[in-house]
């Protein structure tokens, strides 16, 4: 039973009800290390990826009291600011080229990057199949959690996975 300053929340697993952390500081150490992950694993740089999970947590502050699923709320605004960053990437990119994220993440210590063709290939996609298979397969969420997520029809989910997942396997077989 769930202590009184405490309540449920149901927002990681489907049909499971877990316990809501009471205050904003709980929810950041738990969810910290585990939504910088999901960023590095969009953006491809541990530094923007920090920024913008430290971002998510301020927007989060702002609606601690009105988030009935603060951490759907809290992934949700770090897969928002991820799509937004990589906008504005996509932009800077047609006016100068910039050095690989691998390498950046590598130069700056991350304790996840390391060098291998999947990493490169993950990469190389397009932001929204790279953003669906790392939802899929990081965060192991559903095709309808991820529709929600990417503000897109469960439909376009699976096309995501499927073209994300047949480019990377031309990777793999070559």
């Amino acid at each position: 039973m769930a202590a009184a300053d405490e309540r449920v929340d149901e927002d990681e697993e489907p049909g499971v009800a877990a316990v809501r952390p009471a205050t904003l500081a709980d929810l950041y150490r738990e969810r910290y290390v585990p939504m910088v992950r999901l960023a590095y694993l969009m953006v491809g740089s541990t530094s923007v990826a920090e920024d913008l999970v430290q971002d998510a947590f301020a927007r989060m502050h702002r609606h601690w009291d009105n988030a009935e699923h603060p951490k759907a709320y809290l992934r949700m605004a770090v897969v928002n600011a991820c799509r937004s960053h990589l906008r504005r990437l996509s932009l800077e990119r047609a006016y100068r080229q910039r050095p690989s994220a691998l390498a950046d993440a590598m130069q700056a210590g991350a304790p996840w990057a390391e060098a291998d063709e999947l990493f490169d290939a993950l990469a190389a996609l397009p932001a929204r199949q790279r953003a669906a298979l790392v939802l899929r397969f990081y965060e192991d969420l559903s095709e309808a959690d991820i529709a929600v997520a990417l503000g897109c029809r469960p439909g376009t989910v699976k096309s995501l996975l499927h073209r994300g997942l047949a480019e990377l396997r031309k990777v793999v077989e070559q």
